[in-house]
């Protein structure tokens, strides 16, 4: 299994490195990096970074076997891997979206471009090997970089399986997710006695519980931190983008709604990954953007929470 992790990680960074060609932004190490330099972040415990941006599926790719709408959806993962993204989320949840999402990458060629993240979601607690078995194949992938449990559906048997999965070589990290705000009291419960590489939860600038207990949980017990419903499934464009940018945005980094709402995120030490989805190439461009740039510090994070909530 260790060199198949050496084989993946060096064909991921070789694909980032043929881009480079094309384009100058490539591997950068912190934030603050240059404008064309990606953020990345490391996973906790690990010498591995990621990009802070990455992409969800939920709905977007859900398109059925539609090839104009697949061919579509190919063009936004070929913009996001061609503009430095690699995490890629998805679950067996999101309809047809794993098989979209295999059509998209055998298209490209970009299997091993891509960090593949899913999640196990089935209430019978046998079904774990299996569920990601049948996932590996309709995303065309060996193995997942990331299997999680998925809101908590049978979480015990499950996670108990997971780290069998892990300690055996047959994936490389584990984790639980939640989103909406459900069951944060169990979820930091499982997040201080489980051995959890990753956590995915809901973050934006107006859904900020997780700031007072498990962000600062998951930096304590070094867990990353993958963040869902980064934009509220869409209700904040729909509620603030017909308004003005602050003035000061500039000193944000910052330099459409998107960029404000991802950087906000991203710039919380906590965060490894925000996890925001489209269905549209131009979306897909501005979200990459919050890649890029400096992050704003803990004054102006704080300025933009205020800023919003007076809109």
């Amino acid at each position: 299994m260790a060199n198949w992790i050496t084989r993946r990680k060096f064909l991921i960074s070789s694909g980032l490195a043929g881009i480079a060609l094309k384009s100058p932004m490539l591997f950068a190490s912190t934030q603050g990096a240059s404008s064309s330099s990606p953020i990345m972040r490391r996973i906790p415990g690990t010498d591995e970074s990621i990009p802070v941006i990455g992409m969800g599926t939920w709905i977007t790719f859900n398109v059925g076997g539609d090839a104009q709408l697949v061919q579509q959806r190919t063009r936004v993962l070929k913009t996001f891997v061609d503009l430095g993204g690699t995490v890629v989320d998805g679950s067996p949840m999101y309809g047809s979206a794993a098989d979209v999402m295999g059509e998209a990458l055998d298209s490209l060629d970009a299997h091993d471009r891509i960090f593949a993240a899913t999640k196990i979601w089935t209430g019978d607690e046998s079904e774990t090997r299996s569920e990601a078995a049948r996932s590996s194949r309709r995303w065309g992938v060996d193995q997942f970089d990331l299997l999680q449990v998925h809101n908590l559906l049978g979480w015990q048997g499950h996670l108990e399986t997971l780290k069998e999965m892990k300690a055996n070589g047959e994936v490389r990290y584990i984790g639980i997710t939640t989103s909406h705000g459900r069951r944060h009291r169990e979820f930091a419960q499982i997040m201080e006695r489980e051995p959890l590489d990753f956590v995915q939860l809901t973050y934006n600038v107006l859904d900020r519980e997780v700031e007072d207990r498990l962000l600062p949980l998951a930096r304590e017990r070094g867990i990353g931190v993958i963040v869902n419903r980064p934009f509220q499934g869409g209700s904040l464009f729909r509620r603030f983008q017909s308004k003005p940018l602050p003035d000061w945005a500039g000193e944000a980094g910052v330099n459409n709604w998107a960029e404000f709402f991802l950087k906000y995120i991203i710039s919380h030490p906590a965060v490894t990954c925000a996890i925001p989805a489209t269905s549209k190439v131009e979306h897909m461009k501005e979200n990459m953007g919050a890649l890029y740039g400096k992050l704003p510090d803990d004054d102006l994070r704080q300025r933009m929470a205020d800023y919003v909530r007076s809109l």
